[in-house]
């Protein structure tokens, strides 16, 4: 059965971490392809800095190098909430012959039983949860069944940290791939 990866995220920007952590995801977890999905409206946060067409268009050019990514705008096109349940069953219904993965950070492992209809969920994937190097922060000791843990630790970056970095005029080299770098800086994004 082919295995497909879900890695939802504002992405505001997208970055390397969450490039290496799909990609950790993708090799530890046998999946065949990692779809990535901007939220549109994410509702356990601050709105995104940059618009949902930004962010959208940074992740297909952060994408479009890998043969087994690619990047969904399903979030975008519905409107309202984006709540990862309903993103998940859109994905079943779609493709009731794929097991889907929901790749999540450790980070948010503790955050999830508060997430909309966090039952119907687990009943509509497999959680894939990989490991992010936050030492400050809580890590549940204990997780949902059907979860697959990505023991390879993501990169330390932040979107947080970019963001930072590019209002105060730093470099972001290295820190998320050339053609999304190269869209900040036209667009004039974070200044």
């Amino acid at each position: 059965m082919k295995r497909v990866g879900i890695m939802g995220g504002t992405f505001d920007p997208i970055h390397l971490g969450h490039l290496r952590a799909a990609e950790s995801a993708r090799e530890e977890l046998g999946l065949q392809e990692v779809v990535f999905v901007p939220a549109g409206v994410p509702p356990h946060r601050q709105p995104p800095l940059a618009s949902a067409l930004d962010r959208f268009t940074m992740a297909c050019l952060a994408t479009a190098g890998h043969p087994d990514f690619r990047t969904s705008a399903c979030e975008l096109e519905r409107p309202g909430p984006s709540y990862t349940v309903d993103t998940v069953a859109a994905f079943r219904e779609a493709w009731p012959e794929v097991e889907l993965v929901l790749l999540v950070g450790s980070d948010t492992l503790p955050e999830l039983a508060g997430w909309r209809e966090y039952d119907r969920l687990l009943t509509l994937c497999t959680l894939g949860v990989v490991a992010r190097p936050a030492p400050d922060r809580a890590v549940a000791p204990m997780a949902p069944s059907g979860e697959a843990r990505v023991t390879t630790a993501g990169l330390p970056i932040s979107g947080t940290n970019v963001r930072e970095r590019i209002a105060a005029g730093r470099s972001v080299r290295y820190l998320v791939p050339d053609g999304v770098a190269e869209y900040i800086a036209k667009r004039g994004l974070y200044r």
